[in-house]
């Protein structure tokens, strides 16, 4: 995020799309709930009617995958009513004529032909965005789970550049993180082609300073694999052994038969995790880890905060803090890793990354601290961007609209969207333990609008099979005003009836995220 979670409550209007805010993030809806109390203006744009549309001023609903068109159309609209931001434009970014010779042709017309999204709409919700003193974006895997997920994503920070809606309060683009602690992964490296603080590995300076750090030498400078090209190369039988540390990719991995298929194809496979789950089932060894209340160490949430975490309880049995494990394999691999505890590993981390140089153990005790903060005396940036960007002036990308990976056809006629119910959580290896939570949501469920149900003949509660040109389902159907004609929408925790088993492996070119959002299907009665 560029900007904070309680900032939200100071934008003048707040666009949000690609996320279910209530259930995938309920505190943080709790911000943009009372921003539209307080009379600040929201818009949603998403395909379904997500329970955030009851307090919306607008809610536009596009066709799935059309993101870039009503993006475009909503800058065609900025631009040609001369809205746009001239002083930012001029100042701070770069390639504006190349952006706007490409949006020309998205008028509201073109854009309602392909997004379905009505063109006085789409007109209003751009006049309103652009006029706003300040306006903030938020956005979830709506918007990034797409083979052009990148495009998406730098979209959205043209729209919010064109308006000058970056790097002041109430502004900014703001992608959600999907669970507490992925901002943090990331930060520390948890990406195939960067170092901490997104240092690229191919940079052949901060190797060498990295390697006089950690002792050693002749660390690679070519990026590993992202996830969904480890289990294809596995697949391949390229890929013999497989690691997989809080992950239950035999549920969450589109495509799960060709995963599965992957998966049997390792020689050895190894999970470290806190629960037994669809993947430890199938492990040559599984490491037993502690969960976040048997451990001490930071966490960075969804607005790049880094925060303490503290030992509440002990771990039970032979449980494990992640990084004794893995300091325990390196060691018995050949390379001496040993802490006396993390509090000692984050001083490491501070001194090796960049953006938390200034951050410690005691800065943070209280309350914590967002990233870049390069020294001791800095406060922290809540806002960034405030003066300039990483790479200087801010680069507009021309993105032309291309249709998802795969369309409906005569024998696959629907659309099927996938995402989170409130009361599971990702896979369910934690939630579905909880009886309460399996009160409230049993079941997986198929989604449809009540017009779909009456040209299928059925209702809420028929059992019913959804395929695809993958795999085949069975799950009980439900009726919905949140379902749009023709997309159907179907939660992924349930292992029994696994959404993956139906979705598109197809790949963002650059991100390399599966389609989860967008693949047809077909649904059939399920007979006695």
């Amino acid at each position: 995020m560029t900007n904070t979670i309680a900032d939200i409550e100071t934008s003048d209007v707040i666009l949000v799309t690609g996320s279910n805010t209530t259930e995938n993030h309920p505190v943080l809806s709790s911000f943009v709930k009372r921003a539209t109390l307080n009379g600040k203006k929201l818009f949603v744009i998403d395909p379904r009617k997500v329970k955030l549309t009851d307090h919306a001023d607008k809610w536009l609903r596009p066709a799935p995958g059309t993101d870039i068109a009503w993006i475009n159309g909503l800058m065609h609209v900025i631009i040609k009513e001369a809205l746009h931001n001239k002083v930012f434009i001029e100042n701070r970014t770069e390639n504006f004529e190349v952006l706007k010779k490409t949006v020309e042709r998205y008028t509201p017309e073109y854009v309602e032909t392909i997004t379905g999204i009505k063109a006085e709409d789409l007109i209003q919700v751009a006049r309103e965005f652009a006029s706003a003193p300040v306006a903030a974006i938020l956005y979830c895997m709506g918007i990034t789970q797409h083979t052009c997920g990148t495009d998406n994503v730098k979209s959205l920070a043209n729209l919010s550049m064109l308006c000058g809606h970056i790097g002041k309060p109430g502004g900014g683009v703001n992608p959600l993180r999907g669970q507490n602690n992925v901002q943090g992964a990331c930060d520390m490296g948890g990406l195939p082609n960067v170092f901490t603080a997104y240092q690229p590995v191919g940079n052949d300076d901060v190797r060498n300073r990295l390697e006089k750090a950690w002792n050693t030498s002749g660390m690679s400078a070519t990026p590993g694999l992202p996830v969904t090209e480890m289990v294809q190369n596995a697949y391949d039988g390229k890929m013999k052994s497989l690691f997989v540390i809080g992950e239950n990719p035999l549920v969450s991995d589109p495509d799960l038969n060709h995963a599965r298929k992957a998966f049997a194809n390792l020689a050895f496979l190894v999970v470290q995790d806190i629960f037994q789950t669809e993947t430890t089932k199938i492990a040559d060894v599984v490491l037993p880890a502690t969960c976040f209340a048997e451990k001490e160490g930071t966490f960075t949430n969804t607005e790049r905060r880094v925060q303490r975490v503290r030992k509440a309880v002990e771990a039970p049995g032979e449980a494990r803090q992640d990084w004794e494990i893995l300091c325990n394999i390196a060691t018995r691999m050949g390379y001496e890793m040993s802490y006396p505890n993390s509090h000692d590993i984050f001083k490491e981390i501070t001194s090796v990354t960049p953006s938390y140089k200034g951050i410690t153990w005691d800065r943070i005790d209280g309350m914590g601290i967002h990233w870049p903060c390069p020294n001791e005396i800095h406060n922290g940036t809540p806002i960034l961007h405030t003066t300039q960007f990483t790479r200087g002036k801010g680069m507009f990308h021309a993105i032309d609209h291309t249709p998802p990976a795969e369309q409906p056809t005569r024998d696959y006629p629907y659309i099927l969207t996938t995402g989170r119910v409130l009361y599971h959580y990702h896979t369910g290896t934690m939630t579905m333990r909880t009886d309460g939570l399996n009160r409230l949501s049993p079941e997986c469920f198929v989604e449809i609008s009540s017009g779909d149900a009456q040209r299928l003949g059925l209702d809420t509660g028929s059992m019913v099979a959804v395929s695809s040109r993958r795999g085949k389902i069975h799950a009980k159907l439900k009726v919905s005003s949140k379902a749009m004609d023709g997309t159907i929408f179907i939660p992924f925790h349930f292992a029994k009836a696994a959404a993956n088993e139906l979705t598109n492996a197809k790949l963002d070119p650059t991100a390399k995220i599966p389609e989860f959002k967008v693949c047809a299907i077909k649904i059939e009665p399920v007979t006695a």
